[in-house]
């Protein structure tokens, strides 16, 4: 009812004025007015409320990723310790009770002889050469020794006189004994005076010793004569052995000195029906070496032939500056196919001290701890320490660790450890 007292604000407008500009622009300024105040009111109200939204739902998404994130790593963890790989494996292999290793040797003469000149003088005849094949005994060489030879003839003239002195002193020594035995009795009797007695008998005794000066002149020109004689039978020169002639330094014509300092190298000769094979065998391996072991001997120039020998023989100390053993095989080298001072590779076969196995170099797990290798043992890993002696490339010598027939893991990952759950990969069936 108040509405229907309340004056109307056109009531107390001057009528006049409604229908004027002023109050017109009046009445349209003031609704202008207040409308800007009211949309700023409402604008901050959702500017507050769309804030807050974002918030929640920031928080929301941040919480949920967070969530997310845990779940996904406690799955993945879960998964990990449930995980058991599936893995390659391999057996260990015992090795066989002779190791097989190859060395590199050089061969060399059964018997080598350089032949030097016992006597001097000129080469008259040269009956070999380079490459001949010769017999014990043939004549390699001559010698000229004409000072030599009119030694050994003054010399024989000399025994001759030394002889014949010789047969005078005993001549005298038997006539001074038959003087002394005719004049003895007599002078025991008195009819010959003692001091004739003495004369007979000491010239007895010296005729005695004339014999025996005698002797031994001829016994001491028979020595030099047979020295001489020696010396010119040096003269022929010839082979001590049978065997190849590989060096000739002299030739017909030839001045050679006969005396030990500085004699003339004449040949030199090699026995090559038995060829010697010399070889080192280090260290690691020498303590297996004996006398009949069994080898094969090979020749990069002869691929299609194989020498098989025995060790005939070993040096028995190690050289200190390489620490290896001098072993020596003979090969018997009938037609001659093996020549002294080539090179070879020898293969020994030498027997085991003690037992070995081999491990595939992939199963091989070096860290901290050393060398290992992971063994399966009932679905699960065991690493095992390992003892290497030999790299053999692809795979792994030991003697101590593990037992022939073990299952070993083959490129373990890093994440495997002692008591992991494994299983045993199948091998793929081969097309």
């Amino acid at each position: 009812m108040n509405d229907l007292f309340r004056p109307n604000r056109n009531d107390v407008i001057d009528p006049k004025r409604l229908d004027g500009p002023t109050l017109r622009r009046e009445i349209e300024r003031q609704p202008a007015q207040r409308k800007p105040v009211r949309r700023r009111r409402r604008g901050g109200r959702l500017f507050a409320i769309g804030g807050f939204v974002s918030l929640a739902i920031g928080l929301s998404l941040g919480g949920w990723k967070d969530y997310s994130l845990k779940q996904e790593f406690m799955a993945t963890a879960k998964q990990e310790r449930d995980f058991v790989p599936s893995l390659r494996v391999a057996p260990v292999e015992a090795n066989p009770a002779t190791v097989s290793v190859t060395l590199p040797g050089t061969t060399a003469a059964f018997a080598a002889a350089n032949i030097y000149a016992r006597a001097t003088g000129y080469i008259a005849k040269r009956t070999v050469d380079i490459g001949d094949r010769v017999k014990a005994g043939d004549l390699l060489a001559e010698l000229a020794v004409p000072e030599l030879d009119h030694q050994i003839s003054q010399n024989e003239a000399t025994l001759d006189q030394l002889k014949s002195s010789l047969q005078q002193a005993k001549t005298n020594r038997d006539l001074a004994q038959v003087t002394w035995d005719r004049d003895s009795p007599l002078v025991q009797k008195g009819w010959v005076t003692p001091q004739q007695g003495d004369t007979d008998r000491l010239n007895l005794q010296s005729r005695v010793a004339a014999v025996a000066i005698a002797e031994a002149n001829v016994s001491a020109q028979e020595n030099l004569l047979k020295e001489l004689r020696q010396n010119r039978d040096y003269a022929s020169v010839v082979a001590p052995f049978d065997g190849v002639i590989t060096q000739r330094n002299v030739d017909v014509g030839s001045l050679v000195q006969g005396n030990a300092a500085s004699g003339t190298f004449m040949f030199e000769i090699m026995q090559d029906d038995v060829i010697r094979v010399w070889v080192y065998v280090p260290q690691d391996l020498a303590f297996g070496v004996a006398p009949g072991i069994e080898t094969v001997i090979r020749v990069p120039e002869l691929p299609d032939r194989e020498f098989s020998g025995k060790v005939t023989r070993i040096a028995d100390a190690l050289q200190s500056g390489t620490r290896t053993l001098l072993t020596e095989i003979d090969i018997p080298n009938p037609d001659g196919a093996l020549a002294p001072g080539i090179y070879c590779t020898v293969e020994l076969r030498i027997p085991r001290k003690t037992p070995s196995f081999l491990v595939p170099a992939d199963a091989i797990i070096f860290n901290r701890d050393g060398m290992q290798a992971a063994v399966v043992n009932n679905g699960k890993a065991e690493l095992r320490k390992l003892k290497v002696k030999r790299d053999l490339g692809t795979r792994v010598e030991v003697d101590s660790g593990i037992r022939p027939g073990e299952q070993v893991i083959l490129n373990p990952p890093v994440t495997l450890v002692n008591g992991s759950k494994v299983q045993v990969r199948p091998e793929a069936a081969r097309t």
